[in-house]
């Protein structure tokens, strides 16, 4: 028996299968990939990796024929790999209703399309995707998944806006995202450390970044707000943003679309640098712009994680993750000196060593401060969910 997850985006699908046992436990995927260049006038490929390496295949078509063959191709691969239980779909926001994963209708369809302007980058993408693979996998149970349940219990007073009342009753309210790898991470932490059960400080850094701070296993505060806009700088999303340089732009004449362009797409280390949205591109540039952007994105993490470390009233532990949080260790290194004053003391060596292919630990016996690079896995806690779920009905 297995459980696929799939994390549906504008060009792309990741995919990942997560077997289960008759026990109920979800064990680590045997099949993940995904497919990219599904926009039009791409060239789509997938790929997957196999236990004898990566298996890559080019797709026919663009667009809508090239995600129709992705399906097939996808359902072919599953169906060799025994019966599928259900498919666990990533969805970005659930809004006020949805803190938990739940079974997708009808309903529930048309009232996640009501929250797109929430998450523009993702939410459209995510509910086509469950359309399509609900289309394709027309007997199996499609789950919804959302970043933003991990912190439904914020306390009100971290979810209020200070507006009049009738905002937050309609729902303009603080949410929070990556709630999934949060919650993976929690739990891959839970099996490693003592200190796990602390306060912990958890970074999310990818193309969209973000801190959470948790005690008790409980999320207490998220940098991210009501959108996916809100906190550090990003691949291409500004980051925490004065209002008033939107209402600047609106008396200049500005419409909603340029802004929500400018914003989303053409703002964070590609604004800033002028170069690109990777920082992995802009670690091997030494032009001004480039640098400037690294270290504006990392003094804005600094800042966050010494801000949510406030609401905790002290850290035992710190995490990374993330397509960046798992890969530059020269930004941990940095992180780690910039917060020395909390009792952080990196392993220089173990820093080298962590390149996010499995969890470790980075901090020196005498740091205060436990240190982790933790494999982002958002799959397996949606796959888990799904299980669950699946137990209920």
């Amino acid at each position: 028996m297995a459980i696929l997850a799939i994390n549906v985006g504008s060009s792309s699908i990741k995919f990942a299968l997560y077997p289960v046992n008759a026990a109920g436990i979800v064990a680590a995927s045997d099949w993940s990939g995904e497919v990219q260049g599904l926009q039009p006038g791409g060239k789509a490929t997938m790929q997957w990796k196999t236990a004898a390496g990566t298996v890559r295949q080019d797709l026919p078509g663009e667009g809508e024929t090239a995600f129709t063959a992705a399906l097939a191709r996808i359902d072919q691969e599953v169906r060799q790999r025994g019966p599928l239980l259900a498919v666990a779909h990533r969805v970005v926001h659930g809004g006020q209703r949805f803190t938990d994963s739940v079974m997708i209708t009808e309903a529930v369809l048309q009232e996640l399309y009501t929250l797109v302007n929430l998450a523009p980058l993702h939410q459209g993408h995510n509910i086509q995707g469950i359309e399509r693979f609900r289309q394709r996998f027309q007997k199996t149970p499609q789950i919804a998944c959302f970043d933003t349940g991990f912190h439904a219990g914020h306390p009100e007073i971290e979810r209020r806006w200070a507006l009049p009342e009738a905002f937050f009753e309609r729902g303009i309210a603080r949410y929070g995202f990556h709630g999934l790898s949060y919650r993976f991470v929690v739990q891959t932490l839970q099996k490693k450390s003592a200190k796990a059960q602390g306060r912990l400080l958890l970074a999310h850094l990818g193309n969209g970044s973000s801190v959470c701070a948790v005690k008790d296993g409980i999320s207490q505060t998220s940098s991210m707000g009501y959108s996916a806009l809100d906190g550090l700088i990003m691949g291409t999303r500004c980051g925490s943003l004065d209002a008033g340089v939107i209402l600047a732009l609106l008396a200049e004449g500005w419409t909603a679309t340029q802004l929500e362009d400018l914003l989303y797409r053409q703002s964070g280390l590609l604004g800033i640098s002028g170069i690109s949205a990777d920082m992995r591109t802009l670690r091997q540039m030494s032009c001004e712009s480039a640098q400037r952007a690294i270290a504006m994105y990392t003094y804005r993490l600094v800042r966050e994680l010494g801000s949510s470390a406030a609401v905790l009233g002290g850290v035992d532990l710190l995490a990374f993750t993330g397509g960046i949080g798992e890969h530059d260790a020269r930004l941990r290194q940095e992180v780690a000196e910039a917060l020395a004053w909390m009792g952080i003391r990196l392993d220089a060596e173990a820093n080298q060593r962590a390149t996010g292919d499995s969890v470790q630990a980075i901090h020196h016996p005498d740091s205060l401060v436990e240190l982790w690079v933790i494999p982002a896995d958002e799959g397996r806690i949606a796959a888990q969910d799904a299980w669950n779920l699946l137990q209920r009905l």
